[in-house]
């Protein structure tokens, strides 16, 4: 247990001093959160009703979808894995950590988000705290747990960042954060629910804000998120190699799909 906090202590410093991370973690989306809300509160005012839960649904998507990737496949590419495992340092831990730092990074940054947009934008603030933070710690869950498959399965940095945008850019355009799910075109609204954003701003918003369910249950968006997690992590954890040669690896990259099966299922049944 020693070693596994002095582990996420450096990792989470090292996330401060590193400014590939300091990008996706603080800056990308801080400065993402500015310009929507100057922007949008002035041409959309009913905009000021989901800044909050849309802004920390995007934090966290960005962090988690672009910035986790990238270290575990350097890590990977310097051989920095091949020593963990002389040392005997778990696989899990490899996964673990830089999520859990991850984690601690956008709290921050969702704090921050929550508790400036009623002073910059008067969004309003949530009627039910407890529900709005669950829904967003389920959200990371979610998103923590593809960010370390996609860096997992990921053979290079292009290979990762190709997987990232695959996911990284419907998710965020279809996923509730720009536009109301509820305002898509019935067949993208029906894609829609295949992305965890979906799922994640119909918890904040119909928990946090008391807004009405839009045909999605909340107790099932919450189910879905964190199935979608532990699946991830769990996909990620049999698919891990420690170095290039993948001479470690159990099974194919393209199992790593199956991450999907959660999402896809609530589509279909929620």
């Amino acid at each position: 247990m020693k070693a596994f906090t002095c582990h996420l202590q450096f990792e989470f410093f090292t996330g401060l001093r590193n400014k590939g991370l300091l990008m996706m973690y603080y800056l990308m989306p801080l400065g993402f959160y500015a310009l929507m809300g100057t922007v949008m509160s002035e041409l959309n005012p009913f905009f000021r009703d989901m800044a909050i839960p849309s802004m920390v649904a995007f934090a966290i998507l960005t962090g988690t979808i672009m910035g986790l990737p990238t270290p575990l496949v350097e890590a990977r590419e310097k051989g920095i894995f091949r020593n963990y495992r002389v040392h005997g340092v778990p696989a899990l831990n490899i996964m673990l950590i830089p999520a859990i730092t991850a984690g601690l990074h956008l709290a921050l940054v969702a704090l921050v988000i929550t508790f400036s947009a009623p002073m910059l934008f008067s969004a309003p603030l949530p009627e039910n705290w407890i529900q709005f933070f669950l829904g967003a710690f389920s959200f990371l869950v979610a998103g923590s747990g593809l960010g370390v498959l996609i860096g997992v399965v990921a053979s290079n940095n292009r290979i990762s960042l190709l997987l990232a945008q695959l996911v990284y850019i419907p998710a965020m355009l279809l996923g509730g954060l720009m536009v109301p799910v509820e305002q898509l075109p019935g067949f993208i609204g029906g894609v829609s629910r295949i992305f965890p954003t979906t799922y994640a701003m119909e918890v904040m918003r119909a928990w946090g804000w008391g807004e009405p369910a839009l045909g999605i249950s909340p107790a099932g968006s919450i189910l879905v998120l964190i199935s979608g997690g532990i699946l991830a992590f769990a996909l990620g954890g049999y698919l891990f190699s420690w170095d290039q040669n993948n001479t470690t690896r159990r099974g194919p990259s393209y199992l790593a799909a199956l991450v999907l099966v959660p999402y896809i299922l609530g589509a279909i049944f929620l």
